[in-house]
C-alpha cells in the first residue's frame, strides 16, 4: 500500500489538475481565440496548463518546506527527505515558471518564435521592463534559489529564509491575473496572495506526507499527521475567506453566478467543501484509527481522493485566471472624467470625515482581519487550556489582548484605512495608534508567557510554535533589537527617518509599502514598550532609572517631531495630499499641522501612561526588595548588619 500510494498520489494530482483545467477552459472560453489578434492555440492552451503545473510545483515546494520547519525532526530521515522533495519541486518550479514566462510573452508579442537578436531583445525587455514579465522572472529566480539552498543547507533557520523567499515570490505574482478593478486592486491582490499561498501549503503538505510515507513508522506518522491537520485547518479557513472575497469582487451579485465564470467558481467552491469534509473525517476518525492499527488502508484511500479534489481545485483556479469575469474593469482608465483623487489613488474621494464616520467607516484588509481573528482565538484557546489543567491566568490580561487586537482591526480596516491616503491627519492617527497605543495593550497581556505555559513542549527535536517563539525571544537578533538603547533609537528615530525620506511616499502610494509600514511600527513600538513595562522574558531589562531616562528622551523626540510638522511651511508629498482636489475638510497645510498636533498630543498620552507604569513598577520593586530584606533579617537576626559593624570596630581598633 505505501508504495502504491506514493506513486498514485502525484499521478492522481497531476491528472486531475490537467483534466480540470482543460474542461474548465473549454467551458469558460478561457482558451477561445480572440477576435483581433490570436497568439495561436499552443499559447492559448499552453499558458493555463503550464500555470497549473506551476501551482502544483509551488505547492509541493512550500508545503514540504513548512512541514520541515514545524512538523519534522532534523534527527530523523524524514527531514532530509522533505528537503529533497523541496529541492526537486523547486527545480520543477523553475522550469514551469520559465515556460509560463515564454507563453505569457508570446500571448502579447504575437509573432512567430525566432532565434534572432530582435526576438531575444524583445523577450529580455518583457522580462525586465513589463510587470507580468518581471513577476515571472522573480518566480524563476526564486525557484532556482530554493533548489540550490535545499540541496546545500539543512539548518532550520536557513530553511526558514528559503521558505520566506518562496512566499515573497508568490506575493509578487499575485498582482497578476484578475485583481479586480482599480478601486479594489489592493483588496483583490491580498486575497489572491493569501489564497495562493495557503492553498499551496495545504496541497503541498499533504502530497509531501504521501512521499514521506516510507520514512515514517505508524507512531511517527500519527504525530506528523496531527501537526499537519492543524495546519490544514488554518489553511482551509484562510482559503475559504480569501476565496469568498475574490469571488465577491469578480462576480458581484448572485445572477452572475450563472455565467461561465460564476459556474467555475461554484465548482471550485464544491471542491473546497469536499476538501473540508475530507479534513474533518481525517482529523476526527482516521488518524485515531491509525494510532490503534485500524483503518490504515482507508486513510490512504481518503488521502488519494483528497489529493484528486485538490487537483480539480488547482485546475479550475488556473482556468479562472483566463476566463472573462462578469464585472468589467471600472478603473480610472475607463472613466470619462476621473477626479484628481481617482487619478492618484484609483479610488473615489470618500465623503467628508465626520465624528460618526470615525466609527462607522470600514474598508476590508483581509490579511489583518485574519491576523486579528486568529490572534484572539489562539490567545483565548491558550487561556482555556491553562484553566482546564487548573492554572490561573489574570482576566485583565485577556481583556487587554482583545482590546489591542480590536484596536489593530480598527486601524487596519476602519476609518484610517479609508482616509489615510487622502488626509495626512488620518495617516498620522494610524501611525500613532500602531506604534504608541496597540503595543501597550499587547505587551501588558504577556502573550509570550502565555504561549510558554500553554503550548506543549516538543521532545523529538522538531520546532513547533513554542520552540520558534523561544528562538525569536532568545536569538542574537532579538537580543540586539531589544537592547534598551537600540529599541529606543529604533522607536524614536523611525519617526524622523520615515517621514523625511522616500519611505513615506512608498508607504502612502504603494500597498506593499503600507503593509511594511504597519508591520514596522508595530514591531518597534512593541520592542520599546516591552523594554519599559513588559512581563514577558527579555535577554536584558534595564534598571528603572534608565527606563525613565530613555522614556523622557523619547518623549522629547516625539514632541520635537510633532512641533516640526506643526511649524512646517511646506507640504509633505505636495503632489499627493495637495493634489487630491478635496472640497471638504481643512486645507492640506492645515490638515498637516493637525497631523503634527496628533503626533505631539496623542503620542504623548500613552507615553505619560508608560511613565506612570514604570514609576509604579519601580515602587513595587523597592517594596518587594524591602520585604525580602526584612524576612532575611528575621531569619538570621540581621547577621549582615552585625558583621558589618564588627568589621568597622576591628578597623577602628587597628587604627
Amino acid at each position: 500500500m505505501p508504495r502504491i500510494v506514493r506513486v498514485a498520489g502525484p499521478a492522481v494530482l497531476i491528472a486531475a489538475a490537467l483534466v480540470a483545467v482543460v474542461l474548465s477552459l473549454a467551458f469558460g472560453g478561457g482558451a477561445t481565440a480572440p477576435a483581433i489578434v490570436d497568439p495561436g492555440p499552443i499559447v492559448r492552451w499552453g499558458l493555463p496548463i503550464t500555470k497549473t503545473l506551476v501551482n502544483l510545483a509551488v505547492g509541493l515546494t512550500l508545503g514540504s518546506l513548512l512541514l520541515a520547519l514545524i512538523a519534522l525532526s532534523p534527527k530523523e530521515r524524514e527531514y532530509a527527505r522533505a528537503l529533497d522533495v523541496a529541492a526537486a519541486a523547486g527545480a520543477a518550479w523553475t522550469i514551469t515558471s520559465a515556460a509560463c514566462a515564454f507563453f505569457t510573452f508570446q500571448s502579447v508579442y504575437v509573432q512567430p518564435v525566432a532565434f534572432d537578436d530582435s526576438y531575444g531583445q524583445a523577450f529580455g525587455q518583457f522580462l525586465t521592463q513589463i510587470a507580468a514579465g518581471q513577476a515571472w522572472l522573480v518566480m524563476m529566480l526564486a525557484g532556482a534559489v530554493i533548489t540550490v539552498l535545499c540541496f546545500a543547507v539543512r539548518h532550520q533557520l536557513l530553511i526558514l529564509v528559503t521558505f520566506v523567499i518562496g512566499v515573497a515570490a508568490l506575493a509578487r505574482l499575485s498582482n497578476e491575473g484578475h485583481s479586480g478593478d482599480s478601486s479594489t486592486h489592493d483588496i483583490a491582490a491580498t486575497a489572491i496572495w493569501l489564497h495562493m499561498g495557503l492553498a499551496a501549503i495545504w496541497l503541498g503538505g499533504l502530497l509531501t506526507l504521501v512521499l514521506l510515507k516510507g520514512t515514517l513508522d505508524r507512531g511517527r506518522l500519527v504525530v506528523v499527521l496531527q501537526r499537519y491537520s492543524t495546519l490544514a485547518l488554518i489553511a482551509f479557513i484562510v482559503v475559504a475567506a480569501s476565496g469568498y472575497v475574490s469571488a465577491a469582487i469578480r462576480v458581484g451579485n448572485l445572477p452572475n453566478l450563472l455565467t461561465p465564470y460564476g459556474v467555475l467558481v461554484l465548482v471550485k467552491v464544491a471542491a473546497l467543501l469536499a476538501l473540508g469534509l475530507f479534513g474533518a473525517v481525517q482529523r476526527r476518525v482516521l488518524i485515531r484509527g491509525i494510532g490503534r492499527s485500524e483503518g490504515n488502508g482507508r486513510f490512504w484511500i481518503l488521502v488519494v481522493a483528497e489529493i484528486a479534489f485538490m487537483g480539480i481545485a488547482s485546475g479550475v483556479a488556473a482556468a479562472l485566471a483566463r476566463t472573462q469575469t462578469p464585472l468589467a474593469d471600472t478603473g480610472t482608465s475607463q472613466l470619462a472624467n476621473p477626479t484628481p483623487a481617482e487619478l492618484l489613488t484609483d479610488k473615489p474621494l470618500p465623503p467628508e470625515l465626520t465624528p460618526l464616520r470615525w466609527i462607522t467607516t470600514w474598508n476590508l484588509d483581509l490579511m489583518w482581519a485574519l491576523i486579528v481573528a486568529f490572534g484572539i482565538f489562539f490567545y483565548l484557546a491558550g487561556v482555556w487550556r491553562l484553566r482546564r489543567r487548573g492554572d490561573r491566568w489574570p482576566i485583565h490580561r485577556s481583556v487587554l489582548w482583545i482590546a489591542g487586537m480590536l484596536l489593530l482591526l480598527w486601524s487596519t480596516n476602519g476609518m484610517p484605512n479609508v482616509y489615510e491616503q487622502f488626509l495626512f491627519s488620518a495617516h498620522m492617527t494610524v501611525h500613532m495608534v500602531l506604534s504608541m497605543m496597540i503595543p501597550v495593550f499587547l505587551v501588558l497581556s504577556a502573550p509570550v508567557t502565555l504561549a510558554m505555559r500553554a503550548i506543549h513542549k516538543r521532545s523529538d527535536g522538531s520546532r513547533g510554535p513554542r520552540e520558534w517563539i523561544l528562538w525569536a525571544v532568545h536569538s542574537k537578533y532579538a537580543t540586539f533589537l531589544s537592547h534598551p538603547i537600540i529599541a529606543s533609537v529604533l522607536f524614536a528615530g523611525s519617526l524622523w527617518v520615515f517621514y523625511y525620506s522616500p519611505l513615506f511616499r512608498w508607504a502612502t502610494t504603494d500597498h506593499l509599502g503600507h503593509m511594511w509600514m504597519t508591520v514596522h511600527f508595530l514591531i518597534v513600538g512593541y520592542l520599546f514598550v516591552q523594554m519599559l513595562v513588559g512581563i514577558d522574558p527579555l535577554p536584558y531589562r534595564p534598571p528603572y532609572p534608565l527606563r525613565l531616562l530613555l522614556l523622557l528622551a523619547t518623549m522629547a523626540m516625539h514632541a520635537f517631531f510633532g512641533l516640526s510638522i506643526i511649524e512646517s511651511s511646506g507640504l509633505f508629498l505636495a503632489d499627493w495630499y495637495g493634489a487630491m482636489g478635496r472640497t471638504w475638510g481643512d486645507p492640506p497645510l492645515v490638515d498637516q499641522q493637525a497631523a503634527g498636533g496628533i503626533a505631539w498630543s496623542v503620542g504623548e498620552l500613552p507615553t505619560v501612561s508608560l511613565a506612570i507604569l514604570v514609576a509604579l513598577m519601580w515602587s513595587r520593586s523597592d517594596a518587594r526588595e524591602a520585604k525580602r530584606r526584612d524576612r532575611k533579617a528575621d531569619r538570621d537576626g540581621e547577621a549582615d548588619l552585625e558583621q558589618y559593624n564588627r568589621m568597622l570596630a576591628e578597623r577602628g581598633a587597628r587604627d
